[in-house]
């Protein structure tokens, strides 16, 4: 059986290879194209990839204990490559810093307070799980603008993540014995 924080590193990993193949796909349009409305809840594939980094920044802030002053639909990053390196960092300093975390802080439950101001209480694990399937769903709405928009449509499954990664330790493997 599989640990809650190793089921969350390989999230957390996931979130990483995902964005990744999301951003090939994103690279083929131009820059009036990603930030055109395309009627998206944060109007364009750049304001919902935007996002993507402004929650990631909001959650892993109130799990340190140092909540962040952001709004959810705050603009940080106008420039395309500047955007894409802050989620990128962002995701991989998360990992890391999940993997520094005891077993025991994955079943803990954390006090925090919305961008609303109001106090909630969450089991750590079910954040977690938010962040993820949140990651998951900001990315589906930018693969379908941008696909609509002529970009190729990225294959972000999981399954495709796992084999992949799966692939890549037998080959290790085998270039380490051979």
């Amino acid at each position: 059986m599989i640990s809650w924080k190793n089921h969350f590193l390989y999230q957390a990993d996931y979130q990483h290879w995902a964005s990744d193949k999301l951003f090939e796909s994103l690279d083929k349009l131009s820059d009036e194209a990603r930030k055109r409305d395309e009627g998206l809840f944060f109007k364009s594939v750049h304001g919902t990839v935007n996002h993507l980094l402004v929650t990631n920044l909001l959650w892993w802030g109130r799990l340190r204990g140092e909540p962040q002053d952001l709004r959810p639909d705050q603009q940080l990053h106008e420039d395309w490559r500047e955007l894409k390196q802050a989620l990128k960092q962002t995701l991989r300093q998360t990992q890391h810093w999940l993997q520094a975390q005891p077993a025991d802080f994955f079943e803990g439950e954390l006090r925090y307070r919305t961008t609303s101001g109001k106090e909630h209480t969450l089991w750590v694990h079910d954040i977690l799980t938010h962040i993820a399937t949140d990651c998951a769903h900001q990315r589906g709405q930018a693969s379908a603008a941008a696909t609509r928009l002529g970009a190729p449509a990225p294959e972000m499954d999981y399954s495709y993540y796992r084999r992949e990664m799966q692939d890549s330790l037998a080959n290790a493997r085998v270039a380490a014995n051979g």
